[in-house]
């Protein structure tokens, strides 16, 4: 349900460009299964991706080879080793859970880590706490699989020669930086680190002597902390709460997906979308952007702009809103419309109204914090009582640091968790390789030690590399808002040969306690006792005593009238511009060695293993002769029509001063004209992995520095590369066979001139297939009614809650032992996912770039009561359960596909190849025939990574359908818990057991992006 006005609405929904302006090509070259065969000495034409698969016979016909191929299988040996000695704590087959806390790049989210027998297997969110609500992101989710990553580091390390060599012990390398400390002669050390959240750990470096502490986020937030400090308020960021906001204007922020704490706004920002049936209100959303985000897509209304006129922008509203600035001309009639209306909303919503911005000047800041201060946000949607501490990283500070290095006043530095030799802006290419300016100081450096837990860019550079401990393997403590603490323990003894960074900052500032150690006393000195500390571990959340009411800071204008002039004076930019973004997944680079996250879908794209250039439909066309509305059997429509159906994508060249970058594009509706848009965090180390190597493009090179702040949009200049490359996306295969009714939408607007809207619908569907009984199990279908007493299982998704985060897609991977299956098979449409997130445009139906909004659909098995996919199967592999549960038998599969050809949701996924190893057959992950798979499915294969499976679902082999479950592993969990409480309720223990039991384990199988 939107906020924005109307009735019911005679939009068009589509997913991909042949469904929005091509439907009738669509439906005659959809084939869901077509596949490039991956055959190296055959025809060209039989490897062509738009050759179907039916085609495979005619052109090799039909021999024997495969079962040639097939012969002399082996079972593989099975290691089973038992306990010797079990331990007390441990029970085979019972998950515990422990408290900790997800930190990365100063991103803090409470978790609950699941361990099964010893080893972490998922992470669910912490109920208790506050400003999560027990909510997690994908990232966190994903984090699980990096504990059991082969790739990272797993000793120390120092360089000789030029190349790293394992050190025996920590304390031989303890006395070698030591002794390199004291022969420094008086130069600095210095500590870079990205954002630090840890109390204990900030306390640790105020009591080293001498050290200088520079934190650097790859994502800088510096122009909003030196806003903030302008504007009166100190150099610090404020809680936003948008539950307590009735109208919400975003300046190209994307603050349900990356900004400053996407999971804590989500919180706020659903439950002001939710429906009150007796009091229908809901927030209003307001979006000015340049590109689409993951916020635009949710927002009531979106207005595009170019980059650079964000200042314009901000300009305007604060002139309409109390014109103490002077209004900027506004071209775009649209846009300045658009800027009325908001300032109407804003002032008309005093104290009621919220105004966030994405942009890294501090003078844009600055107008924000004027306008924020006229509509009186501060104290009400905006707390300045509780900052937080996410991003504290200062661009001048960083800056200054390489200048010094690069003067040779650095002596020492540590480095953890900031990898500018990779993400900082200045540099230049040497030999075709980015070499920032950081990299080429850090070689002035005498003494440089890496903490890095992979073999990132930075710490290549390094004399020493002393990898940190993964979050689950460590105690720690974060701090994310005054007033909260959350809590890391270890959920597993460290894999390799690791220690914590804070015992070696410990020991080389002569205090020969380790962090673990002095960790535990800081704490037990601070809540007075052991057990107080054991029960803050127990619960992973501390809270400080008493709510304090939200504090409006102390606003200053003297700062307006400067920002304002600046803005006004800035130039006027008539090219085209590239805007830098994070995606959800990977964000400022930390996902890209992960493989869940890697193979998530993009929200917008639905693209996966790659950044690309997003441009809008008129510059497609005025670039790339790329005209998506022409149809017509010419030149032209070919290409268009080879751009709608196949992967294969034009290539252009982002050129910016003596930088230049190439990139393949995707056309995505609702840009600003002007714009690419381009995703950072690719392109990274081939000694990173097998996942990260040769996926996308650094284009950190493309920011820029403005004296105070990074500017993440620049000019650009253009260039078509006359070549293609392919692009994996997912939810362009599937069609839905003429359904016109996919999606089903209305307004808060219709909603309320009549409510009984949806029971009217209902009423007509009776009407039409169940006049007699109003029961569509008995009356509106062919089948037979079977009797299904007892339990039912269910799952509801709240639609005005989900903005497409994806979380659930990788807590499904996590849970269900999903596999991976690399680029190239889901090129060949044979992506794996249980649980996808289908993305609808909706646009004018006689003009699909005139984007009116976006609309997400999780989609997974719907477990229909009469369902088409069980009377087709010929083994009776899907079956429907008493308790409402379309089940599936993977033992009894053989891999007919009827089932997924009669599903009308499209969610059973085929499992074409061996890509858990599970099969029995020797060397069949690697059988010509059935094509070679990417390296990252041998990487999720490997002995430590296979320690992320859940032993509760089985790992299926080739040639068997699979889908979602609900997750039957833990309803059945549910059953037994309940059974237990009921037995206790018996015995006189309160009847209410039993309910709590069940809503517990029920609560588990649903994972909460936002609530």
């Amino acid at each position: 349900m939107s906020a924005a006005g109307g009735s019911v609405n005679m939009n068009k929904y589509w997913q991909s460009f042949g469904g929005g302006d091509d439907p009738e090509n669509l439906q005659k070259k959809a084939d869901e299964f077509r596949e490039e065969l991956p055959f190296e000495d055959v025809d060209e034409k039989v490897a062509d991706a738009k050759a179907p698969r039916r085609d495979f016979l005619k052109y090799l016909g039909f021999s024997t080879a495969a079962a040639a191929l097939a012969a002399g299988c082996k079972i593989p040996e099975r290691k089973a080793i038992p306990f010797a000695n079990k331990p007390e704590n441990i029970i085979p087959g019972e998950a515990k859970f422990y408290a900790t806390t997800y930190v990365q790049d100063g991103d803090v989210v409470p978790v609950l880590a699941k361990v099964r027998d010893g080893r972490p297997i998922k992470i669910e969110g912490n109920d208790l706490s506050v400003f999560t609500n027990g909510s997690t992101t994908a990232r966190a989710q994903a984090s699980v699989l990096d504990l059991y990553d082969m790739h990272r580091n797993r000793h120390p390390s120092e360089k000789i020669g030029g190349e790293f060599k394992e050190s025996p012990t920590y304390e031989s390398l303890d006395k070698k930086i030591m002794e390199a400390l004291a022969g420094l002669g008086g130069k600095q050390i210095v500590f870079l680190s990205s954002t630090i959240v840890s109390p204990t750990t900030k306390d640790i470096i105020a009591k080293f002597a001498n050290l200088k502490h520079v934190q650097y986020d790859a994502v800088s937030y510096s122009g909003m902390l030196q806003a903030n400090e302008v504007s009166g308020f100190g150099r610090k960021l404020p809680s936003y709460n948008f539950e307590a906001a009735k109208f919400i204007v975003s300046l190209g922020a994307d603050f349900l997906g990356t900004w400053l704490s996407p999971l804590e706004n989500a919180v706020g920002y659903t439950k002001g979308r939710k429906i009150n049936e007796k009091n229908p209100e809901m927030s209003k959303h307001y979006q000015f952007e340049s590109h689409l985000s993951t916020t635009g897509a949710s927002a009531d209304e979106r207005f595009t702009h170019r980059p650079s006129e964000t200042g314009a922008v901000a300009l305007a509203l604060l002139n309409a809103i109390d014109g103490s600035v002077a209004a900027p001309q506004i071209g775009d009639a649209k846009l300045k419309a658009g800027i009325a209306k908001v300032a109407n909303d804003l002032k008309s919503n005093n104290g009621k109204a919220l105004v966030v911005c994405g942009s890294n000047d501090m003078n844009v800041q600055v107008i924000v914090n004027a306008i924020n201060n006229a509509i009186g946000a501060n104290g009400t949607t905006i707390d300045w009582s509780k900052p937080v501490n996410y991003r504290q990283g200062i661009d001048k500070d960083f800056n200054a640091l390489v200048t010094e290095m690069d003067a040779g006043n650095v002596g020492a530095i540590f480095i953890y968790g900031a990898n500018p030799a990779y993400d900082h802006y200045d540099g230049e290419m040497v030999n075709g390789k980015w070499v920032t300016k950081f990299s080429k100081a850090l070689a002035k450096v005498s003494l440089s030690v890496s903490f890095s837990e992979r073999w990132d860019e930075t710490a290549e550079l390094c004399n020493y590399n002393l990898p940190t401990h993964h979050y689950l393997e460590s105690w720690g403590d974060a701090e994310p808002k005054a007033g909260i603490t959350s809590f890391i323990q270890p959920t597993i003894y460290p894999l390799f040969k690791t220690r914590p960074y804070q015992t070696s900052l410990l020991k080389w500032a002569g205090n020969n306690t380790t962090y673990d150690e002095y960790f535990k006393n800081y704490w037990n000195t601070k809540l007075g006792s052991e057990d107080g500390f054991n029960k803050v571990l127990q619960e992973g959340i501390l809270l400080a005593t008493g709510e304090a009411a939200a504090g409006g800071g102390s606003f200053s204008a003297a700062g307006v009238a400067a920002a304002a002039t600046a803005l006004a004076a800035a130039k006027k930019v008539s090219g085209d511009e590239i805007v830098l973004y994070e995606k959800v997944s990977i964000g400022s680079g930390v996902g890209a060695t992960n493989p869940w996250l890697q193979e998530l879908p993009d929200a917008i794209s639905k693209a996966c293993w790659d950044n690309y250039a997003m441009i809008s439909m008129s510059k497609a066309k005025e670039l790339l002769d790329l005209d998506l509305y022409y149809n017509h059997e010419s030149e032209v429509g070919a290409q268009a029509r080879d751009y709608k159906y196949y992967p294969q994508k034009p290539v252009i060249k982002i050129t910016v001063g003596n930088k230049e970058v190439v990139l393949p594009v995707l056309v995505i509706p609702g840009m600003n004209s002007n714009t690419i848009a381009v995703a950072v965090g690719y392109g990274r180390s081939d000694k990173l992995g097998k996942t990260a190597t040769g996926v996308g493009v650094n284009v950190y090179p493309l920011a820029s520095f403005n004296g105070t702040t990074v500017n993440y949009s620049n000019e650009v200049k253009l260039t078509d590369e006359k070549r293609k490359v392919k692009i994996a996306q997912m939810q362009i295969q599937n069609t839905y066979d003429g359904r016109v009714e996919v999606v089903r939408e209305t307004t808060l607007a219709t909603f309320k001139k009549n409510p009984n809207l949806i029971p009217e619908y209902r009423k007509e569907m009776d009407d039409d297939f169940a006049k007699t009984t109003g029961d569509f199990r008995r009356e509106a279908t062919i089948y037979p009614d079977h009797a299904q007493p007892g339990a039912k299982w269910g799952m509801t998704i709240d639609m005005n809650a989900c903005y497409g985060c994806g979380a659930c897609v990788v807590a499904c991977h996590a849970e269900n032992n999903v596999p991976v299956v690399g680029k190239g098979e889901v090129l060949r449409y044979h992506d794996m996912h249980w649980l996808r997130i289908d993305r609808y445009f909706v646009s004018d139906p006689n003009n699909v770039d005139d984007l009116k909004g976006v609309v997400f659909q999780p989609m997974l098995c719907q477990h229909c009561d009469n369902a088409p996919c069980e009377n087709v199967c010929p083994v009776s592999a899907t079956n429907h359960s008493t308790e409402g549960i379309n089940q599936m038998a993977y033992n009894r599969c053989i891999g007919t596909r009827y089932c997924a050809n009669n599903c009308p949701y499209k969610v059973r996924r085929f499992n074409w190849g061996d890509y858990t190893g599970a099969d029995s057959f020797p060397n069949n992950q690697d059988q010509w025939i059935v094509g070679k798979l990417d390296p990252v499915v041998h990487q999720m294969n490997e002995d430590l990574t296979r320690m992320v499976l859940n032993p509760d679902v089985t790992v299926r082999s080739r040639g068997v359908m699979e889908k979602c479950t609900f997750c039957v592993q833990r309803t059945q969990a549910a059953k037994l818990k309940a059974t237990g409480c009921r037995l206790m309720a018996t015995q006189k223990q309160p009847a209410s057991r039993l309910v709590q039991a069940m809503r517990s384990y029920l609560e588990l199988c649903m994972i909460k992006p936002a609530r």
